[in-house]
């Protein structure tokens, strides 16, 4: 596999630490200004060298643009799908709403180096040519995945595919261009992807580079969301420009849907590689877990970015989410995930259901160990959550909120662990992992976080940190946009046959028959499934829910517990729920474990996505600079 280390950013020449300079005889001052340096390369010495194309090449991967990533924990926790248990943060959850310029991007400089190595590769006439087919391949790769983070949060934007250079003439209007219409910039990003999958590999053992299936992955998420767009865009006339800059024509849904179905379908047949779902552990969850960490013939992963101990590239994603207690550093604990997501996994055998934690007279439900509430669901709860009795790197979690006397007294503490007399003895009266209200790093909501965090010894602590890699793009998405764009291309048989190999390895017992595959159905499957990866805000935005999902209206725990599975239900608030243990010396059901729903005491607002959202705010000073470039709408 091939591995990055990170590097500093480069501008027209390429630095690297040569041989120390010597210095030798010289006969005059001039001779010795006039001599070459030792430790810049020309343009020609960098790109004659596949090593030194490498080097380059390596630096536009680093700076490969992620909506969410191990490398900043928050960022994969957004939009009330969890908790942030840091006290910095809780102003997230007292906002009620987003900036018109949250999620944008429109990085130029990046463009323009992309546009400055092919342009250089294309004049090297050291390299093989099929080796300078595939740095060119992966140039292009890089430079429509950048348009494609671009168009997904600007709308179209300006397409430059050749360095531009000031003449210092006092006129710079011959530099400003006007925005693509979004349409165009989608169909870049696809016929991109046709014309670079030839000069590609196709050995599904590289995972941190472009391959042929990572372009046709690429092709098929940029085709699906503009077809999504195309068509759902016509619910919501008014998040739109009459340029086109914003909003594709619904007659082109149709086109887009065909092109992501045939692009996923290329990767699903073999045509460019071999790929599989991750099935390599008899514990679905703990299969489920291991795909985002496992290395090691891994089948589902197509696109990383990878991270390795050995070059010191490492993120400390671990060390921040951990479950708190027992962990190195006794560090951890941030990302909490919310109710809403958790009682989102289905039952074994298909069937949406709210966890139960009432009989049908209201009654708290008694069981005799705090996981027991979460058996028989989709195995990838417990391989995307960490429940109350769950375990991590062997420790079991001791989250509970207090104890609960047989009269309906609760008592708790306000300090990990705490005890206090109770009844004449002498107990524990909350987890060491919380929750206790407020108190950052605990499981404000009941739970921690399980996906991506890494299992191996010191992965939690400050000189060590983690290797695990982010996955990009991964068979189960592939699969999934097929099935999403089966059926919305009215081909419920397809779309069913993809869904249920996806279900049957979260260990769903029941298969979705093609009458049963709707729209609900197809959002579920991609909340539960690419819940903290990143995907699901696009998801809400292309759909054009966003504003439904999150409409400012504060939940209830009546709110929380009905339509699951409805893709429009309601998400402005992370709720939690708190296990409490019942005691009851010499009684029935002493030493039993009971939940309530709760709403974190620091979540008082309720997040509100407004028009304005759907797209990034492009700033001031571009709209000052370049006179051709038009607001976006609903700002």
């Amino acid at each position: 596999m091939f591995h990055y280390k990170k590097m500093h950013a480069m501008k027209k020449y390429i630095y690297f630490l040569m041989i120390p300079f010597l210095l030798g005889s010289c006969s005059s001052d001039s001779e010795f200004l006039d001599r070459e340096p030792t430790n810049v390369l020309s343009q020609e010495q960098a790109f004659g060298s596949p090593d030194l194309v490498i080097s380059v090449l390596a630096d536009l991967y680093n700076r490969y643009y992620d909506f969410g990533t191990v490398e900043d924990w928050s960022s994969l926790a957004q939009f009330n799908v969890a908790f942030w248990s840091e006290a910095g943060r809780y102003w997230y959850f007292q906002n009620g709403g987003y900036g018109y310029g949250d999620w944008g991007t429109w990085d130029y400089g990046y463009i323009r180096e992309m546009n400055l190595f092919l342009e250089r590769l294309e004049l090297s006439e050291e390299l093989d040519p099929e080796e300078k087919a595939r740095f060119a391949a992966e140039g292009r790769f890089l430079r429509a995945s950048y348009y494609f983070t671009m168009v997904k949060r600007m709308g179209g934007v300006p397409l430059i595919l050749e360095s531009q250079t000031y003449d210092f003439s006092g006129d710079a209007t011959y530099l400003q261009f006007p925005r693509e219409t979004e349409a165009a910039l989608y169909d870049f990003v696809i016929s991109e992807a046709d014309a670079i999958v030839a000069d590609l590999p196709g050995d599904s053992g590289i995972k941190a580079r472009a391959t042929k299936a990572a372009a046709m992955a690429m092709k098929a998420r940029a085709a699906l969301y503009a077809g999504s767009i195309a068509k759902y865009g016509a619910s919501t006339p008014q998040v739109s420009l009459p340029g086109g800059e914003v909003g594709i024509p619904a007659s082109r849904a149709d086109e887009y849907y065909a092109t992501a179905l045939d692009a996923a379908q290329a990767i699903i047949n073999g045509e460019v590689g071999s790929y599989a779902l991750y099935e390599k552990k008899p514990d679905l969850s703990e299969n489920f877990a291991s795909l985002f960490y496992d290395k090691s013939n891994n089948s589902e992963a197509i696109f990383v970015e990878d991270f390795m101990l050995q070059t010191q590239k490492t993120h400390g994603f671990t060390i921040a989410n951990q479950p708190r207690y027992g962990a190195e550093e006794e560090e951890g604990g941030r990302i909490n995930p919310a109710l809403s997501l958790v009682q989102s996994f289905e039952t074994l055998d298909g069937t949406y259901a709210p966890l139960p934690i009432e009989d049908a007279s209201g009654d708290p439900i008694h069981y005799d160990t705090p996981e027991a509430l979460f058996a028989n669901r989709d195995a990838r709860l417990m391989g995307t959550v960490i429940v109350p009795g769950a375990s991590f790197k062997g420790r079991e979690v001791d989250i509970f909120a207090g104890v609960q006397l047989s009269d309906g007294t609760v008592i708790s503490g306000d300090s990990r662990g705490q005890q206090k007399e109770v009844l004449g003895n002498d107990i524990q009266v909350v987890g060491f992992d919380g929750p206790i209200d407020g108190l950052e790093f605990t499981a404000q909501t009941g739970f921690y976080i399980r996906k991506y965090q890494d299992p191996k010894a010191g992965s939690g602590q400050r000189g060590t940190r983690s290797d695990v890699w982010f996955i990009r793009y991964r068979y189960a998405e592939v699969l999934l946009n097929a099935a999403e764009a089966a059926f919305e291309l009215n081909q419920n048989e397809v779309a069913a046959g993809y869904l249920n190999q996806v279900r049957r390895r979260a260990g769903i017992t029941t298969d979705l028959a093609a009458a049963e595959v709707t729209f609900d159905r197809i959002a579920h499957e991609r909340f539960v499934e690419f819940a903290f990866e990143g995907l699901h805000f696009f998801d809400l935005k292309r759909w054009r829910i966003a504003h439904e999902v999150l409409d400012g209206t504060p939940m209830d725990a009546t709110s929380i517990t009905e339509n699951i599975g409805d893709a429009t239900k309601r998400l402005t608030q992370p709720f939690g729920l708190w296990p409490y243990k019942y005691y009851n010396p010499g009684g029935p059901n002493d030493g039993t474990y009971i939940y309530k729903i709760v709403k974190p005491n620091r979540v008082t607002g309720a997040d509100r996505f407004q028009f304005g959202n759907y797209y990034s705010e492009i700033g001031a000073g571009i709209l000052n600079n370049n006179p051709l470039i038009v607001r976006n709408p609903n700002q």
